[in-house]
């Protein structure tokens, strides 16, 4: 058997485990694209990565709280304009018609008592990575598998017979320990133990035994895997229900591995165990911000973003050897560029290649409205031969990387910053 623990609107219970004000009220956090890493006062940055899931990112903070105010109003042409999205709604926020991905500006006018928080990422990260570590006592076999989801083999731990009172007298003790609502799904299968946790939402508890009495009538679209792709390619053949999928095998083993897969999984006989610590095979940072049309400005975000970008490399000590950048314009047009860079990494050859490859894709006088850097291949994944040729160039480059790296760790990822993150001249 396997239990799927699924911490009920996380954001806002993280926020009443230290606020019980905000229990019975409505509630949610709100989220904008972090720009405090473009600024050029000091913020002292650090970085939270002591969770591992399939969905867990890094995350890069300052300590520092901001107001509502400074979080979501933007003063343009002298008027305050609202900005942001739901990142989380509470079940009476829901109610009342809020819900994840919504503008703020929107769920305001649809609740104007909802009470908005800015996201605090430490607290969400802390609380997430307390929760494993309680989690990893009680079941041994545990894969985190986001911030705020675990799946745990309960197999040779807990009877099956006894995997439902386990996993209620769990759940109490979580609340208990932590003040955070968990739902939790039980079924011989992974994916269907996640499928009933939504079904048993908010703090239920749902095992499944009989896996296609439980799916005959749920849509296609409420499987975890099921994505757009997936979920256009069987409604155009008639298919709206899980229960239907029995019917028609042929047709997912005709797409191949990932078919027979999903067919698998969908029926509980995929046979899947908990999933080790993944492997991770890049390293990458994105920010959205106002249209910018100053190349300069532009291009110093981007080294910014390098910089961050290296920081967790080398933290990890991975050299990768593919280099990508993508620029979203304004003018609805991307410009995209990766390339093979075998050499020996550092920070100042990520620049140096990352600077190159702007100056080929940029098309000047477009406004920028989101960068995307990362950085994969890495060679202890992927062995590959590097080049000689800049050997002792690239290894005293290293050696400063790595020595930044220890100031950074001890004083914040801004302590040192380059000349090219600090000039904003578009020549």
């Amino acid at each position: 058997m396997f239990a799927h623990i699924d911490i009920d609107s996380f954001f806002v219970s993280a926020e009443r485990s230290r606020d019980p004000s905000l229990l019975g009220i409505p509630v949610a956090v709100g989220g904008r694209s972090n720009l405090e890493i473009f600024e050029r006062k000091r913020a002292h940055i650090r970085l939270m990565d002591r969770n591992h899931g399939a969905f867990v990112a890094p995350v890069f903070y300052s300590g520092r709280k901001k107001s509502f105010a400074e979080h979501f109003i933007d003063r343009i042409e002298g008027r305050e304009k609202i900005r942001g999205i739901v990142t989380t709604a509470s079940y009476e926020a829901r109610e009342r018609g809020v819900k994840t991905g919504m503008p703020l500006a929107e769920a305001l006018r649809l609740c104007p008592e909802l009470v908005v928080l800015p996201n605090d990422m430490l607290l969400y990260h802390r609380l997430s990575h307390a929760l494993s570590c309680f989690l990893s006592r009680k079941i041994p076999r545990l894969e985190q598998f986001s911030i705020d989801e675990f799946f745990g083999d309960l197999a040779g731990w807990v009877a099956p017979a006894e995997s439902e009172a386990f996993a209620r007298s769990l759940q109490q003790e979580i609340f208990e320990r932590f003040a955070l609502p968990v739902s939790i799904g039980i079924a011989r299968s992974k994916w269907t133990a996640k499928l009933a946790t939504e079904y048993c939402k908010p703090y239920g508890v749902l095992k499944v035994e009989d896996v296609e009495a439980f799916i005959r009538e749920i849509p296609i679209g409420e499987f975890p895997g099921i994505g757009r792709g997936y979920r256009r390619r069987l409604q155009e053949r008639g298919i709206r229900t899980l229960g239907e999928i029995p019917k028609y095998r042929k047709l997912l083993e005709s797409w191949g591995m990932p078919g027979r897969q999903l067919y698998r999984r969908i029926l509980g006989i995929d046979g899947e165990g908990i999933a080790p610590r993944p492997s991770r095979q890049s390293v990458g940072i994105s920010r959205t911000f106002d249209p910018l049309s100053d190349s300069g400005e532009i291009r110093r975000r981007i080294m910014i973003l390098a910089r961050h970008v290296a920081y967790i490399t080398l933290r990890i000590g991975a050299n990768p050897t593919r280099y990508y950048l993508k620029i979203n314009y304004q003018e609805g047009i991307r410009a995209k560029e990766a390339i093979r860079v075998d050499r020996i990494f550092s920070e100042s050859l990520l620049k140096e290649q990352l600077a190159g490859i702007f100056h080929r894709i940029h098309p000047p006088g477009y406004s920028a409205v989101k960068l995307s850097l990362s950085v994969s291949d890495f060679t202890h994944l992927h062995p590959r031969t590097l080049s000689l040729l800049e050997l002792d160039r690239d290894r005293r480059e290293r050696k400063i990387s790595e020595g930044m790296q220890r100031i950074r760790e001890r004083f914040g990822l801004d302590a040192i910053r380059t000349a090219n993150e600090l000039t904003v001249s578009s020549g």
